[in-house]
């Protein structure tokens, strides 16, 4: 009896209004916590307070460092900060940071899943040099492949957009490097959702594999952008090689001077990369296809009945979609002129 008397007495105690006496101050309650002290200074780790501006060059190295960061907005803010300071240097000036630093930094932004993000990094692309870029265009290539075929549409019709870009830049070093010929025509018919000629495909009939296109809407953007994509690298594959140095030689020297050019050292870097002498051994898909003839032979064998039957089905849903399609077929028809006549 004396424990359940306690116990409600307990209970009351907490409903019970405390009674105020003149002169004396308010109870404190149970959880208070005492923040009478006062202190003299406070310190803050890692803070470095400075009277000097940073320099360009280590605020260009911080921005970079901030493309890794969780939110959107401080991703787009560096990239258009990086933009700017590209953009505006002086003429003859190098670049803050080489272009071999900032590529494995900025590619992986290509299928970054904000729109924003990915529309400031072809910006910033777009204001590097095109001659360095050249010389990295496997590892770009490799980035934009990837996205090329990814689940998400906006990333897809953004890789296209940077494929474009890319074959701007160097076209010719594109379609020749490992790979850049057949996996990107490959990459570019999945993303089309065109079947290649293989034997399941060719087993159970073009019908099966058919995707819808041409739609109004981000679908049929999204189509015109991947014929585009491909009418560039079509056009880049198809066109004659530029003057070698040989025949520049040729041109510029006269008689003894023959095949002068021979001689001098080359104006490409890594000049024997077809040879593969130190690498893994390549399949037909990652050979590097530096002639004109060699990639209309692939295309012909593998690719062009794909192409041209997708190409028909695109032509038949018109508009900008249609249109697109008849370009492309019009730059295989010239592209593959003389292969056909010297079958």
């Amino acid at each position: 009896m004396g424990s359940s008397a306690k116990k409600k007495k307990d209970k009351k105690k907490d409903f019970q209004k405390p009674k105020l006496k003149v002169g004396k101050a308010r109870p404190k309650p149970a959880n208070f916590t005492d923040t009478s002290f006062k202190s003299k200074s406070v310190v803050l780790n890692q803070q470095s307070l400075t009277t000097t501006t940073p320099s360009a060059t280590s605020q260009f190295s911080h921005h970079l460092s901030l493309l890794t960061s969780r939110t959107d907005s401080q991703r787009r803010d560096s990239l258009s900060y990086l933009t700017t300071a590209i953009s505006t240097r002086p003429t003859n000036a190098p670049l803050q940071q080489p272009v071999s630093v900032l590529l494995p930094k900025l590619l992986p932004l290509t299928s970054d899943g904000s729109h924003g993000v990915r529309t400031q990094l072809l910006k910033l692309l777009r204001a590097l040099p095109t001659n360095d870029v050249e010389d990295h265009i496997d590892k770009v290539l490799l980035w934009v492949r990837a996205c090329m075929t990814h689940i998400a549409a906006d990333i897809s019709t953004s890789a296209m957009e940077m494929l474009m870009w890319a074959l701007e830049c160097a076209g010719d070093a594109l379609v020749s490097c490992p790979g850049g010929w057949v996996k990107t025509l490959k990459s570019l018919v999945a993303a089309l959702r065109w079947p290649q000629d293989t034997p399941e495909t060719t087993a159970s009939g073009w019908s099966s594999g058919r995707a819808s296109m041409g739609k109004p809407g981000s679908d049929g953007k999204a189509m015109v952008k991947s014929l585009s994509a491909l009418a560039s690298l079509l056009r880049a594959g198809f066109d004659d090689p530029p003057l070698q140095d040989q025949d520049k030689g040729r041109m510029v020297y006269g008689f003894p001077l023959v095949d002068t050019a021979c001689h001098m050292l080359p104006t490409r870097s890594d000049t024997f990369a077809h040879l593969n002498l130190f690498g893994p051994p390549r399949d037909e898909d990652s050979q590097m296809y530096e002639d004109r003839e060699d990639r209309q032979k692939v295309f012909q064998r593998r690719f062009r009945g794909p192409i041209e039957r997708g190409l028909e089905a695109a032509k038949q849903e018109g508009g900008e979609v249609g249109r697109a399609a008849a370009g492309v077929q019009k730059i295989i028809s010239e592209g593959m002129k003389d292969y056909e006549k010297y079958a």
